[in-house]
């Protein structure tokens, strides 16, 4: 008998009989009349809980962000700025539409962008600021907003980690992705919610939902009374109504899910605080971090590595997750080593398994590595 630990994965979804049930129904009944019953139903769920006006499901967040970018006019020759630490689906829509993405320096004390390099970025060029909020940390959104409205350049929002994640203030609270001109999520099979994949554009800009919704209909548009019409071209980015059934289900707990994630994230916090030299992802006076992914940042002093940790994990049996590549240290687009912050990440920040079912005794294991990790560097530092 194998004496090996049992697996710890760094993020699954959270599945229960209700959404089985849901799936169910959707996959027996939810045809002919009833075929969008889930989506809609779905929608007006998620627009609720964040707060915005109008939603809309998709196929991806990344989907959510072309047709949002599209339905703002950017196109061949525009520039949109945003943060050079981000997985790619959030530059990607911006090249599809013949744009250039315009990478600025990320904060050291949030990952995100960081609002006096976007100042200094913006060119008549610029069409949009994308704001993405990284792990679940939030952007400086005042900052960013008040410099956008200063430039007349709308500030949008990649929320796909940052269920959860909200500012507090005079006015109540507002949800991350619900304050820029729109906003995008994802509920991909590791998000905090899941449709399996699948994502939603939201926003309070009836006009810019109605151009958006159009574009999602291969064009489409609402109300005409042809058949198979299409008065522009557009996309096909839709939501199954399964996946739909699933969200709904999701939904349901949303607040469950999220309060998992938060607690999690706290155990780590409290187990690796007496650690110098090790931070988490930030939570502000005045916000709610969703904690999507708890990571740990160690600093250069430690002379702990990327490689060291993913090493030491596989070693457990305890999957490793790297922070985020600057993208523009990827090969399609051109290096920037200035962006000290940026390019200085990766190589000593890590994520921390955190799916909703975690048990206290796996964190203590994922810790425990963390622990030898850091003894043995300063050993070898002679610390």
């Amino acid at each position: 008998m194998s004496s090996e630990p049992s697996r710890i994965f760094y993020t699954k979804p959270s599945i229960t009989e209700a959404e089985v049930a849901a799936i169910t129904a959707a996959a027996r009944d939810g045809w002919g009349e009833r075929c969008y019953e889930s989506i809609l139903r779905f929608e007006g769920l998620f627009r609720d809980f964040v707060g915005s006006t109008y939603a809309l499901a998709t196929s991806s967040c990344t989907g959510a962000l072309h047709m949002g970018l599209a339905a703002l006019g950017v196109g061949p020759g525009d520039e949109v700025i945003l943060g050079d630490n981000n997985w790619i689906a959030s530059a990607a829509p911006v090249t599809y539409l013949g744009a250039t993405p315009v990478f600025v320096d990320v904060l050291a004390s949030s990952w995100c962008l960081d609002p006096d390099k976007v100042e200094a970025a913006i060119t008549p060029k610029t069409r949009a600021i994308m704001a993405v909020h990284v792990y679940g940390n939030l952007c400086d959104l005042d900052r960013l907003l008040e410099i956008g409205a200063r430039h007349g350049i709308p500030v949008i929002e990649d929320a796909a980690e940052a269920v959860g994640s909200k500012w507090f203030g005079p006015a109540g609270e507002r949800h991350a992705g619900s304050r820029g001109a729109f906003g995008a999520f994802s509920f991909h099979g590791t998000k905090t919610i899941t449709t399996g994949e699948g994502g939603m554009f939201v926003t309070s800009d009836r006009a810019l939902y109605e151009r958006v919704l159009t574009l999602s209909n291969h064009g489409r548009i609402a109300g005409e009374s042809r058949q198979f019409w299409p008065g522009v071209v557009g996309f096909k980015y839709k939501m199954s109504n399964i996946q739909a059934a699933l969200g709904c289900a999701q939904m349901a707990r949303v607040d469950a899910l999220i309060d998992q994630k938060r607690a999690i994230f706290r155990r780590y916090a409290d187990a690796l605080a007496p650690l110098d030299g090790v931070t988490m992802n930030p939570e502000p006076p005045g916000t709610q971090n969703g904690y999507w992914m708890p990571t740990a940042v160690f600093a250069p002093s430690l002379g702990v590595t990327r490689e060291a940790l993913l090493t030491a994990f596989r070693a457990a049996n305890i999957d490793g997750r790297v922070f985020f590549w600057p993208l523009s240290s990827l090969p399609m687009f051109s290096p920037q080593p200035e962006h000290v912050v940026a390019y200085g990440l990766p190589g000593r920040a890590f994520n921390l398994p955190s799916y909703h079912d975690l048990t206290p005794a796996e964190q203590d294991r994922v810790v425990a590595v963390v622990e030898r990790v850091v003894a043995d560097a300063r050993a070898a530092r002679g610390a």
